[in-house]
């Protein structure tokens, strides 16, 4: 499933809803299942979604209804994913390390 991402930096959780198909109270249930998705709040306690969390979602959203995992299934399976995405950050910041070492050698 492709979502057409709004160039905005937070959504509210009606719009969220709307894009993704769902209800508000799915929206804030799966929030209180999968520790991922930390929407930030306004100073009114309206929940304000970055375009990170709506992946986030729409991979939840993936896991649960079209490749039919549980709940339990759904949070391990995001865990593992957040661990791959997370290894993969690292292993770019280190090329990035080693490259700007390079570079000072260099210089020097």
């Amino acid at each position: 499933m492709t979502l057409e991402i709004p160039d905005k930096p937070y959504l509210r959780i009606g719009e969220v809803a709307r894009l993704l198909g769902t209800h508000t109270h799915v929206l804030r249930y799966w929030e209180s299942c999968f520790p991922q998705l930390k929407p930030v709040r306004a100073a009114s306690g309206q929940r304000l979604f970055r375009p990170a969390d709506l992946e986030t979602l729409l991979i939840i959203k993936t896991l649960l209804h079209e490749e039919g995992y549980t709940i339990a299934g759904a949070k391990k399976r995001l865990a593992e994913l957040c661990g791959e995405a997370q290894n993969e950050r690292a292993g770019m910041v280190g090329e990035l390390k080693d490259e700007l070492n390079d570079i000072l050698k260099m210089l020097d």
